[in-house]
């Protein structure tokens, strides 16, 4: 039988089939951070039972972490003692730990990969939504619970029901200036927020060939906003090329073996989906959001869309309500939409391929004097690359403030937050009301975008600026 990728990796880490549909699968790789392992270690604790595989699993402080002045201890007592008791818990159960003044700490869907820690082929989970990121790697990667937390670390096994599958072909190639956070947006306007949800989404083509690993993570990080579970791209020589001097990687006669495992994983000719859908790369535009859903997109030369094009009355109520909350009129033009902030990071854009596109924007520029700008690596050897390249330079002469690795102003759990009704162009990947911070206004975008507002003001389109 013809087989997908996802088929390949899942038959190969069954350990039982159930009747109800359900299986017991082998899991991989275990990323922990402080948010979601606190009740999972209790549990472990109170049932007294060890972490099955902790040389399996890598924890990293991430999403409470201050994005300054960190050599000072962080000042928030409950983002402390949320550090301190992962710091604990690592320490009892024996699990590997990037400490907070490490150069390798980092947001754990960034330092996963950076360390060789993901790997083609692995499942790997974690308490955390965009664990689909690995799946650029061709890695079965998805977000689990606390409760599930508990069961990989005392089972390195996990229960799940299998998902359905579906190819996303994209046909064409990107326009100069168009990014892989573009596509992926376009996808999601495609798809909507549910309509992947229940499958694991793989995605084809020449264009995702071209595609470097960086861009591959972003596309798959988003894959969960459009409601999939997972996301895929088959392993090649890029891949293999980026893993090879990563220190947790495999080496010498190992990385021989793992290369000719690796060959193995693609989806075959005829392979059956559930579903099947394409796209044109070459009709994406520069994307911004403008409601308070993934899926409220357009390109940046459109107009706020009109409740009463809505296709029912439940979608024009969420329209009405998403630009109550954003303070925005129908037929308004993006490009004359005003911002307070500009946030460059996260775990969808923060590695150095989307630093380096932000510091050609601005290069030689100034952030406008109304704009508060800010860039947050995605890990301590991102910053310190940055830095030698002279991009930090560049966003810090611009008027940017250049912060320590961590989640930042992606969610509000930590001191970088909006103000109520800060409007903030963000490289992150959700847009949720108060998601940055109560009553702050969200617009997804690029990192080039994002930089591009910085500078003017407002929403431009930079493949014409």
């Amino acid at each position: 039988m013809k087989k997908t990728l996802f088929d390949k990796i899942w038959e190969s880490h069954l350990v039982e089939e159930r009747s109800d549909d359900s299986a017991l699968i082998y899991i991989d790789r275990h990323l922990i951070h402080e948010v979601t392992s606190p009740q999972a270690f209790e549990g472990l604790r109170t049932m007294k039972r060890k972490v099955r595989r902790p040389d399996l699993t890598l924890a990293v402080a991430d999403h409470n972490v201050p994005t300054e002045g960190r050599v000072d201890g962080i000042k928030d007592e409950i983002a402390r003692i949320q550090v301190e008791t992962l710091e604990k818990n690592v320490k009892e159960f024996e699990i590997p730990y990037l400490p907070l003044l490490d150069p390798r700490q980092g947001i754990v869907h960034v330092v996963g990969p950076e360390q060789g820690f993901t790997l083609p082929g692995c499942t790997i989970v974690c308490g955390d939504s965009h664990t689909s990121t690995h799946g650029a790697f061709g890695a079965l990667a998805f977000g689990i619970g606390t409760s599930e937390v508990e069961h990989v670390f005392a089972t390195q096994t996990l229960m799940q029901k299998k998902p359905k599958t579906m190819l996303l072909k994209v046909e064409g190639s990107l326009s100069v200036g168009i990014t892989s956070k573009d596509l992926a947006l376009g996808v999601i306007k495609k798809l909507g927020a549910s309509g992947g949800t229940g499958y694991i989404l793989e995605y084809s083509g020449k264009q995702i060939s071209n595609l470097s690993m960086e861009a591959r993570m972003t596309l798959c990080n988003m894959s969960i906003e459009a409601g999939a579970r997972a996301a895929l791209i088959a392993p090649d020589e890029k891949t293999v090329l980026y893993l090879k001097d990563k220190p947790l990687a495999p080496k010498g006669d190992l990385l021989k073996e793992a290369k000719k495992s690796w060959a193995s994983l693609f989806s075959d000719e005829m392979a059956n989906y559930d579903m099947k859908l394409s796209i044109n790369a070459s009709t994406i535009e520069p994307h911004v959001t403008w409601g308070t859903s993934p899926e409220d997109v357009i390109s940046i030369n459109d107009c706020i869309p009109n409740p009463e094009d809505a296709k029912n009355d439940i979608k024009k109520k969420a329209m009405q309500d998403s630009l109550k909350y954003m303070g925005l009129v129908s037929g308004q033009k993006l490009t004359d939409i005003a911002i307070d902030k500009v946030f460059i990071g996260s775990c969808t854009n923060s590695r150095i391929e989307d630093l380096r596109e932000a510091a050609l924007v601005v290069e030689g520029k100034k952030v406008s004097a109304k704009v508060h700008a800010m860039v947050v690596p995605g890990s301590g050897l991102i910053k310190l690359q940055a830095e030698k390249e002279g991009l930090a330079q560049v966003f810090i002469d611009a008027g940017f403030d250049w912060r320590e690795p961590g989640c930042s102003m992606c969610l509000g759990m930590n001191p970088d937050q909006l103000k109520p009704k800060e409007r903030c162009a963000s490289t992150s990947n959700r847009n949720f009301r108060g998601r940055q911070g109560r009553d702050g206004r969200t617009h997804l975008l690029s990192p080039g975008m994002a930089a591009g507002a910085a500078v003017a003001g407002h929403f431009i389109d930079i493949t014409k600026s």
